[in-house]
């Protein structure tokens, strides 16, 4: 398993702990991933992942730019179509130094749609 793949299981476990229900783990679409889809009450959260070993650059807050937002935005509005009714939503992120969570920051509502 890659580091991406133990940082996504990690934040599923922890955001698991703090009473999010999973939904669905890298669903695809032609617009891109979304690493985590689950529920928060009534909210239907998605979650960006991102492991960055380094804070050249910016770190893992900063990779999550205007672009890679947008893609994660259109693949949330095609998994909505699929939906009966649409639910409260947001767009949260897990960010973290290395796969076990290390200095793992947990940001809720990270970006709009």
């Amino acid at each position: 398993m890659n580091d991406g793949a133990q940082a996504e299981q990690w934040a599923a476990q922890y955001l698991r702990q703090h009473g999010l229900k999973p939904v669905a783990q890298n669903y695809r679409s032609r617009f891109g991933e979304i690493d985590l889809i689950m529920r928060d009450g009534a909210t239907l959260v998605f979650i960006e992942v991102r492991l960055r070993r380094s804070a050249n650059f910016g770190g893992a807050a900063a990779s999550i730019d205007a672009r890679k937002q947008q893609r994660i935005i259109c693949t949330a509005q095609q998994y909505l179509a699929g939906l009966a009714r649409t639910p409260p939503c947001r767009f949260d992120a897990v960010l973290m130094d290395d796969a076990r969570g290390r200095n793992a920051q947990w940001l809720k509502n990270a970006f709009g749609a």
